[in-house]
């Protein structure tokens, strides 16, 4: 994977999903169990025929329907792709202006734990109260390897698997069929993973972006940096000792 990777950012889109056949709609393409609704927010992702990533997002219940909570950047293209899908499915999508908070700390009332892991915290929607301040959301991330979209998570490149989605509670394997699900289980059966995201220390200036060399040979790529420490995609065989990014020390920690 080489990216040049785009500055973080809170823009989220909202698209909600009714009608009565919202669930089974998106049951049949998304990587995880809509049935999950009922028990909170469900992280999942939607993958091309030949399982790369295209786009990851939070799906919350809202009584009658279902709200998709995406990265602004891609929730054009796929509202665009779901509607491609739709077929005779009685659903309606609707692109909403309703805003996405998020915060640390105890949840306001109505919001939903974020479900990819408890260090980030809740997420809300609609008008309310904003936290006070805001965490240094980057180092979250990096401390727990979670992958951004359009950051770690690239459209159209990425796999799901590599970037840690079983982990974050992004995919299930018994839920049945949906698009770029072969590929997806084939990569799961497989002994390991040759490529992936991990945390890596880094002693020295190295700014995202900067390729990583171990013996003369690609080792992956930085990606967020946080302080000393970062996430990095790497080719795990030559992810071994002290690597080199840029002026940098690099070494896989995790």
């Amino acid at each position: 994977m080489t990216v040049s990777p785009a500055p973080a950012t809170d823009r989220r889109a909202v698209i909600r999903i009714s009608g009565a056949d919202r669930e089974s709609f998106l049951q049949g393409l998304v990587t995880n169990d809509v049935r999950r609704l009922d028990q909170g927010a469900v992280y999942a992702a939607l993958l091309g025929p030949q399982g790369r990533y295209l786009a990851d997002f939070l799906l919350v219940p809202d009584g009658q329907s279902i709200l998709l909570d995406v990265a602004a950047g891609l929730a054009d293209g796929l509202l665009r792709r779901l509607g491609m899908y739709k077929l005779r499915a009685a659903v309606t999508l609707e692109l909403t202006g309703i805003p996405v908070q998020r915060g640390l700390g105890d949840r306001p009332e109505g919001a939903f734990a974020d479900p990819r892991h408890p260090a980030l915290g809740w997420r809300a929607y609609g008008v309310g109260a904003a936290p006070a301040s805001q965490p240094d959301w980057d180092a979250i991330r990096v401390a727990h390897v979670i992958p951004e979209t359009l950051i770690e998570l690239i459209p159209d490149e990425s796999y799901i698997l590599e970037c840690g989605f079983e982990r974050l509670n992004g995919v299930d394997f018994r839920k049945g069929c949906y698009v770029g699900q072969e590929v997806t289980a084939r990569m799961k059966h497989k002994t390991d993973l040759r490529k992936g995201l991990a945390q890596v220390s880094v002693r020295g200036a190295a700014t995202p972006g900067t390729m990583i060399v171990a013996d003369g040979k690609d080792a992956g790529q930085l990606l967020t940096r946080a302080g000393d420490l970062a996430i990095a995609y790497l080719r795990f065989d030559r992810a071994e000792g002290d690597m080199q990014a840029g002026d940098a020390t690099v070494r896989r920690t995790g």
